[in-house]
């Protein structure tokens, strides 16, 4: 069987700690990655385009226009 990569996203301390201990009792391997794991220069791009795009900075595109542009 092929080895699979499972990421979820919990939300709460709560969650994390209920999956924790479901994929203890299975005796499935698991890993915690830490934010550091992620380049931060790459992460702060993100995270600025996601403001600029909040503060009606970002451009709205329809399918026409976007399929013209790969013509």
């Amino acid at each position: 069987m092929k080895t699979q990569v499972l990421i979820v996203h919990p939300s709460n301390e709560e969650q994390v700690t209920v999956l924790k201990a479901f994929l203890e009792a299975l005796k499935i391997r698991f890993e915690f990655s830490k934010d550091e794991d992620y380049n931060p220069e790459f992460v702060a791009k993100i995270e600025k385009a996601r403001q600029d795009y909040k503060d009606g900075k970002g451009k709205v595109y329809t399918t026409d226009q976007l399929n013209a542009l790969w013509k």
